[in-house]
């Protein structure tokens, strides 16, 4: 009677997990047909119990057991089982330990960005400002979240998602004035004729060349050209840059 009311209740959800873990641990088998995915899920238990969420990587091993994988399995149409009873129990099992464990409408990998975000704004008191290269659980949260707070990306949000994030007190970044977004792309293409000088030993540079930065590829030849048929409107420090460099205003490329 005792193992039918086990079973039971855990095929309902109401099994408490400490319960499941000592059962699985003398052998307990739930059901014949479906004994591994039993197995899996309280390695999946243990994994959310340290990262908060079942939005693990695919690759992801734990507990010798190869989770990101068999989640992936499970999320796709049918991965839970033909039966529709039993996908049914083994749906509410994985909702019992992650209500998000199958993100509907977004990537995986987004919703384990989020909620890392959500871990770490959590344990702050009030808005935070959380830098590129700041991790949790080895995602980077501050890249992530400059990421989603770029207005570009931010318009491409679904409401929903949008709605988390405003939830965490994020909120999209102002739209950078146009004269800042030229100075920015007079800094990289800065950047990437410094980084071209001190590899070529000259600035001469190939009108088709581009030039990968750590800040992307830049039009290098391209932007040379621009610059010197636009020089009436740079700085004097924008134009001492160029000159410390070596350019040459009297040459084309």
């Amino acid at each position: 009677m005792l193992i039918q009311e086990a079973s039971r209740g855990f095929k309902a959800g109401t099994l408490k997990p400490w319960r499941t873990d000592l059962l699985n641990e003398v052998g307990m088998v739930w059901s014949v047909g479906d004994a591994a995915f039993w197995k899996n899920l309280t390695a999946a238990r243990d994994y959310h119990t340290v990262h908060g969420s079942l939005a693990c990587p695919r690759n992801t091993v734990w507990d010798g057991v190869e989770i990101g994988q068999w989640l992936s399995n499970v999320r796709r149409p049918g991965g839970l089982g033909t039966d529709p009873v039993r996908a049914d129990e083994r749906r509410r099992a994985l909702e019992a330990i992650d209500p998000e464990w199958n993100p509907a409408g977004w990537p995986v990998d987004w919703q384990r960005h989020y909620a890392a975000t959500r871990a770490l704004l959590a344990e702050e008191q009030g808005p935070a400002e959380v830098l590129p290269g700041v991790t949790v659980n080895g995602v980077d949260v501050g890249t992530w979240i400059a990421k989603q707070t770029d207005p570009a990306v931010w318009n491409t949000l679904l409401p929903e998602q949008a709605k988390r994030l405003t939830a965490l007190g994020l909120a999209p970044r102002p739209a950078a004035p146009a004269a800042e977004k030229n100075a920015g792309a007079f800094e990289r293409g800065i950047t990437a004729l410094t980084q071209y000088a001190a590899r070529e030993g000259r600035v001469v540079v190939p009108r088709t060349h581009i030039e990968e930065t750590t800040h992307g590829p830049v039009r290098l030849g391209t932007w040379i050209s621009n610059t010197r048929t636009r020089r009436g409107k740079l700085t004097d420090q924008q134009r001492e840059q160029l000159t410390a460099l070596g350019i040459d205003w009297a040459t084309t490329t």
